[in-house]
């Protein structure tokens, strides 16, 4: 199975519509396919001008070291060096924080990833895990 473009819309859109309910702050929203390329980018008005690159960051990293962004921020607290020498390895392309996430269809395969920024961590962790499961997919947080 493969991440199409529609639901990957449909992510993004549920995510920014969990994001009104909650009354938080502009968002800006990414899905990635496996290979980390942007599938969807949505930015809202009034998001800060580094929101897609860091929702991109997210996502991607979440990709890169194949566990969601609770995971990866638990790990850069624990292992700081380990995630400077990340972020030179990756050229900056990689943000540990949550708010991102894996996506999984029920059998656990990969589609991509999602990245969620312009609130607080846990906040755009909620966004993006109710854009993935409007879909019946599986938000892999970590």
């Amino acid at each position: 199975m493969t991440l199409s473009l529609s639901q990957a819309s449909d992510i993004v859109d549920a995510a920014l519509s969990k994001a009104r309910e909650l009354e938080l702050r502009p968002l800006s929203v990414t899905v990635l396919d496996p290979g980390g390329h942007p599938v969807v980018v949505k930015r809202e008005d009034g998001a800060g001008i580094l929101r897609p690159q860091i929702a991109h960051a997210k996502a991607w990293g979440c990709l890169g070291t194949g566990s969601g962004g609770a995971a990866g921020a638990r790990h850069a607290t624990r292992d700081p060096a380990f995630f400077a020498a990340l972020a030179a390895i990756s050229e900056g392309r990689i943000a540990s924080s949550r708010g991102g996430a894996l996506i999984r269809d029920k059998e656990g395969n990969l589609l991509g990833s999602i990245g969620v920024s312009g609130d607080r961590p846990d906040n755009d962790e909620a966004a993006a895990v109710a854009g993935v499961e409007s879909v019946d997919l599986i938000p892999d947080v970590g």
